[in-house]
């Protein structure tokens, strides 16, 4: 049986991942800063939690990633964890790249340390593009622009995941996935604030939901079909770096026009837009193309942005 360490099991990508590997039957492991008083309340809500072993790191701790890895005995590591919120990000960039950056560094040293074949995932982002030519997509040749405090993070663990590669022959790959969407996303990301605020307001309540710029524009997949394109990149013959997207764009204000008429409401009677929500630096246009993946793991994003909202809408009405 092959074992599964995931580092950042509780979120979003770090749950749907640990049901994928559950039912491809792996032992899977799970890392919380303090696992004896984590909820992990997502694996709850899919009803996984009893079948998987869970494990206390902190991933800044060099000493607390070695005893981690030491006790699981991985043969495959996907590391989810790290600060996730692009503009919680400018508010706290410190600990950002501390816990991305450095928490990536002390893995890939932790594997070259053990000496052990393991195989890495590193969670990478299209925000480490920035602005994309509206007629363009980027792909794996792509430059890095990153535009927030987050996106130089994850860029810097990008390219500790390369050099570990070429320098000591570690089996890490990093998968750029572009937005990728679900029920389990937290409140505090606007997907899921708009979907939430839709539901509420069409339930009778007469509040109006705040955004800031409806203007920017990106590619929404669906979480549960993503965190299969991660596990198909460990699985390839050598290890190599993925965007991972549906190569199609929309705009917020798509996004919230979708929810509404979802829920059979006009989104221009309830909906406020509010520069003082505005980030200092904004990427206006992100857009992916997912060839290689197409070619080389055989897979293909199903769900689009539309599909994507109905189905946290639909999710929503029944919670």
């Amino acid at each position: 049986m092959r074992r599964a360490l995931i580092c950042g099991i509780s979120g979003q990508d770090g749950t749907y991942l640990a049901r994928l590997l559950l039912e491809k039957k792996y032992e899977v492991w799970g890392t919380s800063r303090d696992a004896q008083a984590s909820t992990f309340g997502n694996l709850l809500r899919l009803g996984i939690l009893d079948r998987v072993k869970t494990v206390s790191m902190a991933a800044n701790d060099f000493r607390s990633v070695l005893q981690a890895i030491s006790r699981s005995e991985p043969d495959e590591i996907y590391n989810l964890s790290g600060q996730s919120s692009v503009g919680l990000s400018f508010e706290q960039p410190a600990e950002t790249l501390e816990s991305i950056a450095t928490g990536t560094l002390n893995l890939l040293e932790v594997i070259r340390f053990l000496g052990r074949p393991v195989r890495f995932y590193n969670a990478g982002t299209s925000e480490c593009f920035g602005d994309i030519n509206t007629a363009a997509a980027a792909d794996e040749d792509t430059h890095f622009h990153p535009r927030s405090p987050y996106a130089v993070a994850k860029a810097t663990a990008h390219w500790l995941s390369a050099n570990y590669r070429s320098a000591y022959g570690i089996f890490s790959c990093t998968g750029i996935l572009f937005n990728h969407e679900s029920p389990l996303r937290p409140p505090r990301f606007v997907t899921r604030k708009i979907v939430q605020a839709a539901v509420r307001i069409s339930n009778g309540s007469d509040e109006k939901l705040i955004l800031g710029d409806m203007g920017i524009q990106r590619d929404w997949g669906w979480s549960p079909e993503y965190v299969e394109a991660m596990w198909r990149i460990l699985q390839t013959d050598k290890p190599e770096d993925f965007v991972i997207a549906t190569g199609q764009s929309n705009s917020l204000e798509d996004f919230v026009a979708t929810a509404f008429s979802e829920v059979a409401l006009d989104w221009r009677q309830y909906v406020i837009q509010d520069p003082k929500l505005f980030r200092p630096t904004e990427i206006r246009h992100s857009r992916g193309r997912p060839e290689k993946a197409r070619r080389v793991l055989g897979w293909e994003a199903n769900m689009r942005m539309r599909d994507v909202v109905r189905d946290m809408i639909r999710h929503e009405q029944q919670s």
